[in-house]
């Protein structure tokens, strides 16, 4: 069963469930006001206040940098996607990412576990760096939470609206540049992570051992040939050793030709098809992964069971830093509700009228978004 159907699944229940005990969950801070479910509390400004209180000055100095570098992939970003039409017909560069879920014109495909734990570290960092500067900045916060936005779950740190307006317009940049900052610091620190645990722990543990399908693609080629668990051995007489070996094999694909693979269970041959992101390569829909094997001396041992669970930390860290960091600089393009948006406008006010710099913001946000729209309408059509 498709991912998506999973989410609908849990759409039913939950607004069901909040719809029939409404008033039983208000009395515990829950607002139910469809399609926005909202969970308002307290409890953790004291924790916020702490983490900003241990230095100041070390998070003003440090978020001076994230203005420069928010900017610098403000425009990058707007930039990129306005390009992105240009190659609109061949590979969108918009897409909807939902863990679990085959989203048409997205070339990833997101683990429901990983892409939950991933998404769940990109909301928790985002709104608590926001209020962490919020509290450096003497902001005070009028509540923390988490919000359901039809199915799609979302965090919150809800600032004093008269103590934003108060404050400099440095001390507002700094605020709006914290969440990205969070997120791409987070980034960098799993990327880290996910290198050392390649890099040493992997290899001291396991030697890769060919490829290994992953899942296959619902409506692709494969389906019904191929299936998850076989291990690769050869793609058209391409011998299959590694990942190396399996990434140019799949590059000599060709569109709408037949495509013979050798498994551990058998040579499968069956026709490809036109690769949706690249009309010029072929596709079969397979996603692959490393096979790995236990080095001697690691198997057969009591603790062997924890080493397979070590080996998922790089693909947990990976997937940690990709999410965070495109949740991250997606959220700094120039349009608002974005922080890129409340930047934009912000460093517009030292040189533009109220007049002009509404005019200029609304312009540009609704120019982003139209871009954002056409680019998921079409990926969803190719």
């Amino acid at each position: 069963m498709n991912g998506i159907w999973y989410y609908a699944i849990a759409f039913v229940v939950i607004w069901v469930v909040a719809i029939v005990f409404k008033k039983y969950l208000e009395g515990y801070g829950v607002e139910v006001t469809f399609p926005v479910l909202m969970w308002k509390t307290q409890r953790l400004r004291g924790f916020i206040d702490k983490i900003a209180n241990l230095s100041k000055r070390f998070w003003k100095w440090f978020m001076n940098i994230g203005i420069v570098i928010s900017v610098i992939f403000m425009v990058i970003m707007a930039i990129t996607l306005v390009y992105s039409l240009t190659m609109i017909t061949t590979t969108p560069s918009v897409s909807l990412l939902l863990p679990g879920v085959d989203v048409p014109g997205s070339p990833i495909f997101i683990p429901f576990f990983y892409g939950f734990v991933a998404l769940a570290t990109v909301i928790i960092v985002h709104e608590f760096s926001h209020g962490i500067l919020a509290r450096v900045e003497n902001v005070s916060l009028k509540s923390i939470g988490l919000l359901l936005f039809a199915i799609l779950p979302g965090a919150f740190v809800e600032p004093d609206e008269e103590d934003m307006e108060n404050i400099s317009k440095p001390g507002k940049l700094r605020i709006y540049a914290a969440g990205s900052m969070g997120n791409l610091s987070l980034a960098a620190i799993a990327l880290v992570l996910m290198m050392v645990c390649s890099a040493f722990i992997v290899p001291a543990c396991f030697h890769e051992d060919g490829i290994e399908i992953d899942r296959i693609v619902s409506g692709s080629p494969a389906e019904g040939y191929l299936k998850s668990g076989m291990v690769i051995k050869s793609i058209n007489n391409h011998s299959i050793t590694d990942s190396e070996s399996y990434v140019n094999s799949v590059s000599y694909l060709k569109p709408n030709s037949i495509v013979t693979v050798g498994t551990d269970q058998g040579n499968i041959e069956f026709k490809g098809s036109v690769n949706p992101n690249n009309k010029s390569l072929g596709y079969m829909g397979v996603q692959a992964q490393k096979h790995y094997s236990l080095n001697d001396g690691f198997d057969n041992q009591p603790f062997s069971p924890i080493m397979w669970i070590l080996i998922q930390l790089p693909q947990l860290f990976m997937w940690i830093a990709l999410l965070n960091f495109a949740v991250g600089t997606f959220n700094l393009l120039p349009m608002k509700p974005l922080d890129g948006g409340h930047i934009f406008e912000t460093l517009l006010s030292y040189v533009c009228s109220d007049m002009i710099l509404k005019a200029i913001v609304t312009f540009v946000s609704y120019l982003m978004a139209m871009i954002i729209i056409i680019s998921l309408v079409y990926s969803f059509m190719i």
